[in-house]
């Protein structure tokens, strides 16, 4: 008994010291859910410009993704130094300005396929959240670095298909912007997100120090912003797309 009990605690001594950061996930919850919330609210004012100003919204949002990309490289960068002072601002105001720019794909959702559309996708998203944060922790190191492989590589598939998509839609936008090419994305992207949404609560203490918890933030918010769109897209496809919201 005594040989099994030491037996037992080198397992765990073994698998405790793969953890860089063994409590970035509980430091950085709550700016992904503070993430959420700006994002939330620069949708809505996002919304609300187009409804008051629609021809100022256009100028303003290609403004915006630029800005935006500006804003991710210097936040990522700043947070995995660990300078979490000069981090938050940096995210909160990327939060608020991704909110801006997802507001034309929400515009278009309530359009295509009603409100509920968007709530069920934010629904889903954190359902997903739940369950991922519980499993996700118990994720043992086989199923981890398996779906670690498997993520990577739908990633880049799913960066392959996009551009197909892209590129295909100026010469058939009947076939790659709508029906069948669109689910297929749609759906591949919501199920690889599904697994990243797992992924990270796996990843992040074997990735980043306690200190980087803003870092580790920046990564799961962009998981989670990925699958409420890609959500948001399967619903609309399996809603005909934009021919109208259905009643």
């Amino acid at each position: 008994m005594p040989a099994s009990s030491n037996f037992q605690q080198a397992i765990r001594e073994a698998q405790s010291s793969a953890l860089v950061g063994p409590n970035v996930v509980n430091k950085a919850l709550p700016y992904v859910g503070g993430g959420m919330v700006l994002t939330a609210v620069g949708v809505l004012g996002g919304l609300s410009l187009m409804g008051t100003n629609a021809a100022l919204f256009t100028p303003l949002f290609f403004v915006a993704v630029i800005a935006n990309l500006i804003l991710f490289f210097v936040a990522q960068g700043v947070a995995a130094k660990g300078d979490n002072g000069a981090a938050l601002p940096l995210l909160a105001a990327y939060s608020l300005i991704t909110g801006f720019t997802l507001s034309g794909i929400v515009s278009y959702a309530v359009v295509a396929a009603g409100v509920g559309a968007v709530g069920t996708a934010a629904l889903a998203t954190g359902i997903t959240f739940v369950a991922a944060s519980v499993m996700g922790r118990r994720m043992s190191d086989n199923v981890g670095q398996a779906l670690s492989g498997a993520v990577g590589l739908g990633i880049l598939g799913l960066i392959v298909a996009m551009l197909v998509q892209f590129v295909g839609s100026f010469f058939a936008p009947q076939i790659f912007s709508t029906g069948g090419f669109e689910l297929l994305i749609a759906g591949f992207g919501t199920i690889l997100f599904v697994g990243a949404a797992f992924l990270d609560f796996y990843t992040m203490p074997r990735t980043y120090r306690d200190d980087q918890y803003l870092s580790g933030a920046l990564g799961m918010y962009l998981t989670y912003i990925n699958l409420f769109v890609f959500l948001l897209r399967f619903i609309v496809a399996l809603q005909g797309g934009g021919g109208g919201r259905r009643d």
